[in-house]
């Protein structure tokens, strides 16, 4: 039979069925049709030399575009990086979650998903200009609201958002997760914590989470580290990890370290989830977009395997979403095809160190609901 679309020879890497094999991929009525060689379809696009996996899940990104100053068009960014899924945490809180919603996320081209912050109005001064820690002020812990707006948009909201640290929650310290997890126990929601400098304490915060929660800048240097001077991998660290716990890169302005990062993956404590904490002050460096972030693990040494996992399955399962995790018939018609590339490629942390890579990930193209929404260089085809 003739499909809507099919991806042909591709390397198909989705570790959510375990194939990783050159395979043809087909899309019909916005759905994973049917996975083989030799399919056949109204349309087609020859993906040889191409890694084809399903739609990138980009686990914490600020995507409220005109809604907040910390916020970028995730539809702009999604072509030069090839982004199906975001995910922003905290933007927005329960008191203009509802302008989110109607005026960015209905009219997505790409799929956004939502963490809602516990603070009132979200994170509502970020800027070149104005830094201002919303968790510093406890009379916009909108604990009951919060819990109210996640109850009355489940398609949307998938958890609930903190922010911790010296920048963020001040002399209120850790006192703002407990409103987060009220807000996510009424709710049945996961929390997701942001940690800054201390205090709290890096390992004090992980104390409190719960399995299926998040700790995000998992991989920050000092202070906040996961790791102690001599590179070992803090107790707490596996403690929470063996609990359930999830550890979330979040890159960010200043939260990816290759110091830190070589000393945990030579412990063997890989992140269960890669994401760029893409915003207005790291969307032109050091992190840029969650391909970027990739590459950095590319050169780190963890497997293609492995980081397609933390940008697909592994996400999807934590917002309870397996059909955006994998390509198995029947799941959402999302798919990204990149390429490694060869050469010499720099690489910079928010410590300002840099690392020079033989390979890097680049976007080849995307296909969004069963049909090719994007290729590189053809910026037509995404038009809003």
């Amino acid at each position: 039979m003739d499909h809507d679309f099919v991806l042909r020879n591709g390397r198909v890497v989705d570790p959510g069925t375990g194939r990783d094999e050159v395979t043809d991929v087909a899309f019909a009525g916005g759905k994973v049709a049917a996975i083989g060689a030799g399919l056949r379809g109204k349309a087609d696009r020859d993906v040889s030399g191409c890694i084809v996996m399903p739609g990138n899940i980009d686990f914490h990104t600020h995507v409220y575009w005109g809604g907040t100053s910390i916020s970028i068009d995730g539809d702009a960014l999604a072509r030069r990086c090839g982004t199906t899924t975001w995910l922003d945490v905290g933007s927005a809180g329960p008191g203009n979650f509802a302008g989110f919603r109607k005026h960015v996320m209905e009219v997505s081209q790409t799929r956004i998903l939502a963490y809602l912050h516990v603070s009132h109005a979200g994170i509502f001064a970020f800027s070149p200009q104005i830094m201002v820690g919303e968790s510093q002020d406890m009379r916009l812990m909108d604990t009951e609201t919060c819990a109210r707006v996640a109850l009355a948009n489940p398609d949307l909201i998938r958890g609930i958002k903190v922010r911790l640290g010296a920048n963020t929650s001040g002399v209120n310290g850790i006192a703002p997760l407990f409103h987060a997890l009220e807000a996510a126990d009424k709710a049945g929601l996961p929390v997701m914590v942001h940690i800054d400098r201390p205090p709290p304490r890096y390992t004090d915060v992980l104390k409190e989470l719960r399995p299926g929660d998040t700790l995000t800048h998992c991989f920050k240097p000092f202070p906040n580290a996961p790791i102690t001077a001599d590179g070992k991998i803090k107790d707490g660290v596996w403690e929470a990890r063996e609990r359930g716990v999830i550890f979330d890169i979040a890159h960010g302005k200043g939260s990816f370290d290759f110091d830190v990062a070589e000393a945990m993956l030579a412990g063997g404590f890989q992140p269960d989830i890669i994401s760029s904490d893409v915003h207005v002050l790291c969307i032109d460096g050091p992190a840029f977009d969650n391909m970027e972030t990739m590459s950095k693990f590319l050169y780190l040494g963890m497997p293609i395997p492995d980081i397609v996992r933390a940008v697909t399955h592994t996400p999807a399962k934590v917002l309870k979403r397996p059909d955006l995790g994998d390509l198995s018939v029947g799941s959402t018609g999302d798919a990204t095809i990149m390429r490694v590339e060869e050469g010499r490629f720099g690489f910079t942390d928010v410590s300002n160190k840099t690392r020079t890579g033989r390979q890097r990930f680049a976007l080849d193209s995307m296909v969004v609901g069963g049909a090719l929404w994007h290729t590189a260089g053809q910026q037509a085809l995404a038009a809003n």
